[in-house]
Order: C-alpha cells, then structure tokens, then sequence
C-alpha cells in the first residue's frame, strides 16, 4: 500500500501553472495561497484595500512570509479575470456568513468552477454552504467543499496534510486534486458532499466541548468518551441529512475531529478552555481575533437536530454554555446524569 505522502510524479502540464484565485485572505485563504504559489498562478483577493497594500509592501499577511510569486489584490474584478477560464479554480476561503454575500456578488460573473473552504452552517436558514451556493448560484455550477484535518499555520509551513475535495462534478474534483496534490499535500475525492460538509461543521463545536474539559482537568479518559461519542453524534446527523457512513469514518469525520479536539492551535478549542476558566464568551471572541465557527455553528445545529429528531447531547449542553447561562459544571452534570444506552445510539 503506498504511504499517506507518498510524493507525487511531477512534470504533467494538466498539473502545473493554474491559475487560482483564492477569495478571502483570512489565515486558511492566505497559507493554502502560500503552498499553491510555487507551482501555480495565484491571486489572493481581500476585501480590505489597506491590508492588501500592506501585505504587498511587507510580503508579510496573517502572521505568514509571503512568496514572491503570490499576487495580491482587493479588485475583485481582476481576481475573477484571474480565474475566469474553464481550467482555473475559484475558491472562497471566507467563512460561513461570508459565503452567501460573496456568492452574490458572483451572480453576475462567468464563474466557472467554485471550491469552497468554509465549514458550518448558516445561521438562521441552517444550510449547509453547499446548499447556500445552490441557492443563490443554481445547481448546474460546477463546485465543490474542500474539507479535512488541517491548520493554516501547518499549510502555510510546508508540512503534511491531507483533504478531500466533495464535488458532484468528478471532472473538478479531479481538477482539485491536479492543483493540489503535491509531496506534502495529499488529496482525496469524494461525491459525499453532505457528509464532508456535516463533519466540518459539528466537529468545531465538539472542540469547545473537549476544551471546556481539559479545562475543567477531567483528564484523558474523558477527552476520548467526548471525542468518540462526539463522532457519533456527527454521524447520526450526517445519516439523517443523507451522508454516507464511510465519509464520518475518515478524515473530514474522525480525522477533523481529532485534530481540532486534540490540536493547541485550535481556535474552538482554546474557546473551551476559556469558558472552563470562567472567561465570559464575549471576552474570548475578543482576544481570540479570529472567527471560532463552533461558536456560530452551535445554535444552527441544535436547531436542525432538533428538526430532525436527532439526539446530540453534547451539541445541546455546549450550546446550553454558550447561549442559555448554564455553567461549565452544569454542562458536564447534564452529559453524566443522562441514562446509559447501548453504545450503538
């Protein structure tokens, strides 16, 4: 069986010099911008003029060293141009809310493919994004959710990952994988893209859940009971919406899952560890800088659970901390108090 980062053959054309455009240059945008500059043509657009200019004159953005090759702009006009033809790629590296606005303002472009990076679900319609695409772009685009266990500090330095891309259209998947894949960037396919994008979302929130207790000190033991009934809670909603049982067993699932649970470079997770200290929510949104998407996601998937009649325990008691007043020790009383089941449920 050949290894996970098995070096890849190199000197294909179909592989080499595509021009992508990445749109938004958040810390996700700008390293996955860094890693493909050296192989490819690529744009990185921010809708901040100032920080663009900035970026240009220091080579610096996002805490990272930016390469030479990398073209930066806050003229959206120019990145779409940059990405205009059927064999570049477009992807959005905004976050959930900032997808349906910067969908719309590309109902008017010739978009030819669209890759997005967001996980979780919109607030208040409770779509996942590929459903918010659907909605405003239609269904014939051809586009996909690029999705797995990855930090943007790890990306931006080189070092190994794997991701998959979700696509109904095989012919961008396999336009994903030629762009992407490289010796320290391994690249799945997969049709489910329901699945993929179920597991990107819950597992944020399954993060703040594992880092209120570390917090707490409740100890490994029970760091892997949140983590694996965590992924079943996952997988219940991910069955229920129509996802594929195998998707929750590999790396968008399980694979994200622990990452983000276990990694001290996950955002959701310092959001846990914070609320176990007794920091107020607002507080951590605050010093954290960035966008904590489980914070977002936790109201949107207790809503849809409930819609559908599926049992999240652990979704619900962190939702309770987050948006109801209960305490971190309320939480944990509320996952130990519930009755034993057989461990299939």
């Amino acid at each position: 069986m050949s290894g996970v980062f098995e070096p890849v053959q190199a000197g294909h054309s179909s592989k080499d010099n595509m021009k992508i455009t990445l749109l938004g240059a958040g810390a996700w945008g700008t390293a996955l911008a860094i890693s493909l500059a050296s192989r490819h043509q690529v744009l990185l657009w921010g809708r901040n003029a100032g920080a663009i200019q900035s970026a240009e004159q220091m080579r610096q953005h996002q805490g990272f060293n930016l390469p030479s090759e990398l073209i930066l702009s806050a003229d959206m006009d120019q990145a779409l141009a940059h990405a205009g033809q059927a064999d570049s790629l477009l992807i959005v590296a905004t976050s959930v809310a900032g997808l349906r606005p910067l969908a719309e303002r590309l109902q008017q472009a010739a978009v030819p493919n669209l890759v997005w990076l967001c996980k979780g679900l919109e607030e208040g319609s409770l779509l996942l994004p590929h459903q918010v695409v659907q909605q405003v772009l239609g269904s014939s685009l051809p586009c996909g959710a690029l999705s797995g266990p990855s930090f943007a500090q790890e990306v931006a330095q080189g070092m190994p990952c794997a991701l998959t891309i979700a696509s109904d259209s095989p012919l961008l998947a396999e336009r994903v994988v030629n762009a992407l894949h490289s010796p320290a960037m391994r690249v799945y396919s997969s049709s489910d893209v329901v699945g993929v994008e179920v597991g990107g979302a819950i597992k944020n929130i399954l993060a703040i859940a594992t880092g209120i207790a570390d917090g707490l000190g409740l100890g490994l033991n029970a760091r892997a009971a949140l983590i694996t009934r965590g992924l079943a809670e996952i997988t219940r909603l991910g069955l229920a919406m129509g996802g594929q049982m195998e998707t929750f067993m590999g790396l968008t699932g399980m694979g994200d899952l622990i990452l983000t649970c276990t990694g001290d470079l996950s955002r959701n997770r310092r959001v846990g560890l914070a609320l176990a200290q007794g920091t107020p929510l607002a507080q951590i949104i605050q010093d954290l800088g960035h966008v904590a998407e489980g914070v977002r996601c936790a109201e949107a998937v207790r809503s849809l659970s409930r819609q559908l009649g599926v049992d999240m325990p652990i979704t619900h008691a962190v939702a309770g901390v987050l948006f109801d007043g209960d305490s971190t020790a309320d939480m944990v009383r509320r996952l130990l108090a519930r009755e034993s089941k057989s461990e299939a449920h």
